[in-house]
């Protein structure tokens, strides 16, 4: 019985551990991502959706509301299916 209730504890923590990561990872986008978005000509939840992919992607998101992608070179890369620039 002790060694099932240690296994659940250990599990938990595991679990718990990776939550709070990729949730940490999350929000520092979506932070930067509303920034990036804010003031762009496409409509706003798509802007967010791609950036969001792009800065986990590339764990980057230039600063400004346009331009500077230089400071981010995995993001100034990604292309759409037509070739074009995916991030915003």
């Amino acid at each position: 019985m002790k060694l099932i209730v240690v296994q659940f504890f250990i599990i938990s923590l595991l679990f718990t551990s990776s939550f709070f990561a990729l949730s940490s990872v999350d929000s520092s986008c979506g932070e930067k991502c509303n920034v990036r978005c804010s003031k762009n000509d496409r409509k706003h939840e798509e802007c967010i959706k791609d950036c969001n992919i792009c800065c986990e992607k590339c764990n980057c998101v230039p600063s400004g509301t346009y331009g500077n992608k230089d400071e981010c070179p995995c993001y100034r890369d990604i292309k759409n299916s037509k070739g074009g620039p995916k991030c915003p």
